[in-house]
């Protein structure tokens, strides 16, 4: 459970780079809150759930929004997930997650297998996710603790605190 988020430099190979990483999608959090569980060899696999106050954000921060895995999407994965620095300062990235089947299309891209058209269209047909990054600290403070779920096998009860 994460009460209080960081900034993590450690993520700066994911798709957006690095920070503190969420989804608006239940399904998407609790497929990493099960990988996460998986890594840590632990037995309880949580979501932490926030509120997150969009509208004061979009007036207040630089957000790059994408709607769609298209070009300047791919191009922005691409080189987030290679170390690169993007050409853009921003506070937050919002739009798709690269999910395992998402990157192994994008892999392909990266080593010149198929075009950036090729790759757009293959990833047209693969179920697509969102993802929040908070990029920087004064982005987390549009994001608030709400409450925990325990998501494994043995319960679906929600607790606040």
């Amino acid at each position: 459970m994460v009460t209080k988020p960081k900034i993590l430099s450690a993520s700066k190979f994911l798709d957006f780079g690095e920070g503190f990483y969420t989804t608006a999608s239940h399904e998407q959090a609790v497929r990493w809150a099960e990988r996460v569980n998986r890594n840590r060899k632990s037995n309880q696999p949580i979501i932490s759930i926030y509120d997150f106050d969009i509208d004061k954000a979009v007036n207040k921060l630089q957000i790059i929004r994408f709607d769609t895995p298209g070009s300047e999407w791919l191009r922005f994965v691409t080189a987030c997930r290679s170390g690169k620095k993007t050409d853009s300062d921003y506070d937050i990235v919002m739009g798709p997650v690269a999910n395992d089947n998402v990157y192994a299309t994008v892999q392909l891209f990266e080593t010149g297998i198929l075009t950036e058209a090729e790759t757009i269209i293959r990833l047209k047909v693969e179920k697509i996710f969102n993802q929040i990054l908070f990029h920087t600290e004064k982005s987390l403070a549009f994001i608030s603790f709400k409450k925990y779920e325990n998501v494994g096998e043995n319960t679906n009860e929600q607790r606040k605190i």
